[in-house]
C-alpha cells in the first residue's frame, strides 16, 4: 500500500485497525504487552474497491468459515484447505472450471473483502419496504414543539414512497395514531402511569389473538397477492402504517392540529411525561405489526420522565434531576429501576429485530444515561442537542433522511460472525450490538462488553458503524496433530445484513498478521504498534470499566498502564530520567493518554450523567479517526505569512494575529486573536485593498464547513474572539503550559487551572518509567 493512501485511508479496503500488527504466541508474552490485544471493525464501510459475488459463498464444513484468499488450493483434486481449521472441503461441481489461471474473485489475493449480494430466489417475495415509526413528545413549549413540528415534516417529505410511517404522540398520556381510518382521525389513548406487557397493549390496540401474530422471521408473509396490510404478517398493519406517499399527508394534518400536551402543570412542578411507556407501546406496536423487519423508532424527547415506569425524577421541580455525585453515593433513587425498564425493553426490540433511534433536545436531562442501553444494542442513533430548533438537531435529523451521497446508509437486521485461528479467543466486543450467546471453541473465558458469544446481532448498523473486538491468546505452545505450525494468525468476519434498499447481502473481510516467536522487545513488535487505535482502544475500555466497575479509578489505572508500557519499551539507563527515550512507534500515546485523562470521558466533573452518556455511546460507535479526534481535538492555524497549518494543542498557540480552528468531534470552534477581531470589527474585510484579510478570514469557515458536512451527529459550530466568553471552548481542551501559577512570555494567554501541563507529566513518566523496583 502506497504511504500516500495509507495517510489518506488508514483503514483501508478491510476497514480493520489493531491495536498490535504482530502477535506474541503465549499469553505471558502478550500480557507484557500492556496494551490489550483488540481489532477496531467498520462491518459495511463503503470502499470502492470490494468486488460483488451474485451467489451464496462457499463454507468450511467443519468451521464454517468462508473461503478466503488465504486458502490453500488444489486446483487438480478440486480441493480447498480452510487456513482456519485446516480442513479439507471440496469444490462444489459449479467451480469445477477453476485452474491456477481462472480462479473466482474471492481467491484474489488483494481482495480480503468482498461482498455477496443474494439474488431474491422467490421471485414473488416482495422486498420488505423500510419502516419509521416516529414518536413525538408534545410537553414541551409552543416554540419546541414548532420547530419538532417543521423537522417531522420536512422527515416525511424525503423519505421513500413505500417507506412506512406510524404515528405516536406523548405527554402524561400516550396517543397512538390510527392513520389508515380515513373518515376522522382516530387515536388509542394509554395511561402514562402504569406500566403494560406487550400483549396488553395489543389488545387494546385491537391487535391481539384476533389479528394474526407471527414469529420474528425477516419477511414472512411476503407473499404473491397478500396485499392487506401490505402484505405483512398482521392486517393490523394498515390500520397504523401507511404508505409514505399517502401517510405523509396524514401525519402532516396530525401535526397541523397537534398542540402541546393540556395536561395541568401545577406551580412548582415539572410536566408529568410518561416516556417509558411510549417508547414500551411504541415496540409492542412494531413487534405486532412487523417482527423481523428492521423497523425503527425515532424518539423525539424534550424533557425528562416524570410520570410510569423509566422516570428519572419526581415531579416536584424542588428534586434536582440526578447528578454523577448522585449516582456515585447510590442517591439517585430512580436510577436503578427505570435502567432494569429499559434493559427489559432492549431485549424485547432486539428478539424483535427492531431500532431506537433518539433525538433528545432539552436544557435538562431527558434520561439519556437510562435509555442508552436501547440505543447501544439496537444499534441506533443518538443526538443530543439544547432544542428542537438548535442546528446539532436540526441538521443531524435532516440528515437521517437525506439521500445521495450524504445519507448514513442506514442498514438493518445484520448478524456478525468471527472466526479465528485455534490459539485466538474472542472477550467480546464494546459497541453497538447485542451478544447471541453462540458458544464455540473461540470463545474465552473472561468478558468484555458483549461476550461469551462468536456471533452479534446488529440490529441496526450504517456505514460509520465501527466495533471494538478484544482478543485473549491462549497458550498452547504445541503445534496441532499434523505438525502445522503456521507464522500467521487469521481472522476472519462475517457480516450478513439487509440494505437499504432491502437487498440481502454479506460483507467478509479475512485478514492476516504475523506469530512472533522471539522475545516481546522484537523489532516487528515495536513498528507494528498502532498508537492511535491504542488510545482509542485505552479509552473505550476505560469509559466500560467506570461504568461496570464500582470504585474504578480510571486516572491511576491510565497512568500505571503508561508507566508499565514506557518502562518495558522506552530506552533508558535505570535511575536516570534524563535518558529515557521513547520509539516513534510509541511517542504520541503519552501525549493521547494525557488527553484521555483531561477529555469528557473519563472527568465527569462538567458533565451530567446524560451528556457522560452520550460521549462514550458516541466513542464506542464511531471509527477510529473520528474517535482519536474526541479524545484529543485537532488545531489549526492561519496567518498571514503562512499557509494553514497544525499547531500544538497548547495555549502558546494562541495569538492575537493568528485564526484557529479546533474540532473537538462535538463542537467545531473559529478562535480570532484580538488583532484580528478588531480589524473584523472595524470592517476591513469589505475594503477592496485588504482583500487578504477577507480570505483569510472566510478560510477557516470553508475547512469548518468541510468538517461539518461528513459528520453526524452534525458538530455545534463556534466562532467566537479571544477573551470572549465563548473563547472557554477553545481553552478548555489545551494543554495549560501558562496557567496562574507559572505564567509564560509576556502577552500570552493564561489558563486559571490547577491541572498539571503535558510537559510536568511528561517529566513524572520519565522518572517512574526507568526506576528499577
Amino acid at each position: 500500500m502506497s504511504t500516500e493512501m495509507a495517510t489518506t485511508d488508514p483503514e483501508g479496503i478491510d476497514g480493520v485497525r489493531m491495536t498490535w500488527n504482530a502477535w506474541p504466541r503465549t499469553k505471558v508474552e502478550a500480557s507484557k504487552c500492556v496494551v490489550p490485544f483488540a481489532a477496531s471493525i467498520s462491518p459495511i464501510r463503503p470502499h470502492p474497491h470490494i468486488p460483488t459475488n451474485p451467489y451464496a459463498p462457499l463454507r468450511c464444513k467443519t468451521c464454517s468459515a468462508i473461503l478466503n484468499p488465504f486458502c490453500r488450493v488444489d486446483f487438480s483434486a478440486l480441493i480447498w484447505i480452510c487456513p482456519f481449521c485446516f480442513q479439507r472441503n471440496n469444490f462444489p461441481h459449479h467451480f469445477s472450471g477453476i485452474s491456477e489461471t481462472n480462479v473466482p474473485a474471492e481467491l484474489y489475493p488483494q481482495y480480503t473483502t468482498i461482498e455477496y449480494v443474494f439474488p431474491n430466489s422467490d421471485v414473488h417475495r416482495a422486498i420488505p419496504p423500510p419502516v419509521y415509526l416516529f414518536v413525538l413528545d408534545t410537553c414541551v413549549i409552543d416554540e419546541e414543539l414548532t420547530f419538532a413540528r417543521s423537522a417531522l415534516q420536512q422527515a416525511l417529505e424525503f423519505l421513500p414512497e413505500n417507506a412506512l410511517v406510524g404515528f405516536v404522540s406523548f405527554g402524561t398520556q400516550v396517543q397512538v395514531h390510527e392513520l389508515g381510518y380515513a373518515d376522522m382521525s382516530k387515536v388509542y389513548v394509554f395511561r402514562g402511569s402504569k406500566e403494560m406487557s406487550k400483549d396488553q397493549v395489543l389488545d387494546q390496540l385491537g391487535l391481539g389473538t384476533g389479528g394474526r401474530r407471527v414469529g420474528g422471521v425477516p419477511g414472512q408473509g411476503f407473499q404473491k397477492g397478500v396485499v392487506q396490510g401490505g402484505g405483512f404478517p398482521n392486517p393490523g398493519v394498515s390500520r397504523f402504517f401507511l404508505p409514505a406517499s399517502e401517510g405523509a399527508y396524514i401525519i402532516h394534518s396530525l401535526l397541523e392540529e397537534l398542540g402541546t400536551d393540556q395536561w395541568p402543570v401545577a406551580p412548582g412542578n415539572r410536566s408529568l411525561r410518561c416516556t417509558g411507556v411510549a417508547l414500551s407501546v411504541a415496540a409492542g406496536l412494531l413487534g405486532a405489526c412487523m417482527p423481523g423487519t428492521g423497523a425503527r423508532i425515532v424518539a423525539l424527547v424534550g424533557g425528562p420522565c416524570t410520570e410510569g415506569p423509566g422516570s428519572i425524577v419526581s415531579k416536584d421541580l424542588s428534586d434536582p434531576v440526578r447528578s454523577h455525585k448522585d449516582l456515585d453515593k447510590d442517591a439517585a433513587p430512580y436510577f436503578r429501576k427505570a435502567v432494569q425498564f429499559y434493559e427489559e425493553l432492549s431485549n424485547q426490540m432486539v428478539n424483535q429485530g427492531h431500532v431506537l433511534d433518539l433525538f433528545a433536545s432539552a436544557l435538562d436531562q431527558v434520561g439519556v444515561a437510562e435509555m442508552k442501553v436501547v440505543t447501544e444494542k439496537t444499534g441506533g442513533l443518538v443526538v443530543l442537542a439544547e432544542s428542537f430548533g438548535h442546528s446539532v438537531f436540526k441538521d443531524s435529523f435532516r440528515r437521517v433522511f437525506e439521500k445521495g451521497e450524504e445519507s448514513l446508509g442506514l442498514s438493518h437486521n445484520g448478524i456478525l460472525e468471527i472466526n479465528c485461528s485455534k490459539d485466538i479467543k474472542i472477550q467480546g466486543i464494546i459497541g453497538p450490538c447485542t451478544s447471541l450467546e453462540k458458544k464455540g471453541p473461540a470463545v474465552a473465558s473472561t468478558v468484555i462488553g458483549q461476550g461469551n458469544t462468536t456471533a452479534w446481532k446488529l440490529c441496526g448498523l450504517d456505514k460509520n458503524t465501527c466495533l471494538t473486538v478484544f482478543f485473549d491468546i491462549s497458550s498452547s505452545d504445541k503445534s496441532d496433530a499434523s505438525g502445522n505450525v503456521n507464522p500467521q494468525l487469521y481472522i476472519q468476519t462475517v457480516t450478513s445484513y439487509l440494505s437499504i434498499d432491502g437487498e440481502s447481502k454479506m460483507r467478509v473481510t479475512t485478514i492476516t498478521r504475523r506469530w512472533i516467536e522471539t522475545s516481546v522487545l522484537s523489532e516487528e513488535l515495536i513498528q507494528g504498534f498502532d498508537q492511535e487505535t491504542a488510545a482509542v482502544v485505552m479509552a473505550r475500555l476505560t469509559s466500560f470499566k467506570m461504568e461496570m466497575e464500582e470504585s474504578f479509578d480510571a486516572t491511576r489505572w491510565l497512568d500505571r498502564t503508561l508507566i508499565r508500557l514506557c518502562s518495558k519499551f522506552g530506552d533508558y539507563r535505570k535511575d536516570d530520567p534524563s535518558s529515557f527515550a521513547l520509539n516513534p512507534s510509541f511517542s504520541l500515546f503519552p501525549q493521547f493518554m494525557f488527553n484521555l485523562r483531561r477529555s469528557q470521558f473519563v472527568q465527569v466533573f462538567n458533565n451530567s450523567p446524560d451528556e457522560t452518556a452520550y460521549f462514550r455511546m458516541m466513542l464506542n460507535r464511531e471509527s477510529i479517526t473520528n474517535a482519536a479526534v474526541m479524545i484529543q481535538p485537532s488545531l489549526i492555524s492561519y496567518s498571514f505569512n503562512s499557509l494553514p497549518a497544525p499547531a500544538l494543542l497548547d495555549v502558546a498557540s494562541i495569538s492575537a494575529d493568528r485564526i484557529l480552528l479546533l474540532d473537538s468531534y462535538f463542537s467545531v470552534v473559529i478562535f480570532h486573536g484580538m488583532t484580528i477581531a478588531q480589524w473584523r470589527n472595524m470592517g476591513y474585510q469589505n475594503q477592496p485593498e485588504h482583500q487578504a484579510f477577507a480570505q483569510l478570514l472566510q478560510a477557516p469557515h470553508d475547512d469548518a464547513e468541510i468538517i461539518i458536512r461528513d459528520r453526524f451527529p452534525v458538530p455545534r459550530l463556534v466562532v467566537c474572539d479571544q477573551h470572549g466568553s465563548q473563547a472557554r471552548f477553545l481553552l478548555a481542551k489545551l494543554n495549560p503550559s501558562a496557567t496562574y501559577n507559572n505564567e509564560g512570555s509576556p502577552g500570552m494567554d493564561v489558563i486559571f487551572t490547577d491541572d498539571v501541563n503535558l510537559q510536568v507529566f511528561f517529566e513524572h513518566l520519565q522518572k517512574l518509567a526507568v526506576q528499577s523496583s
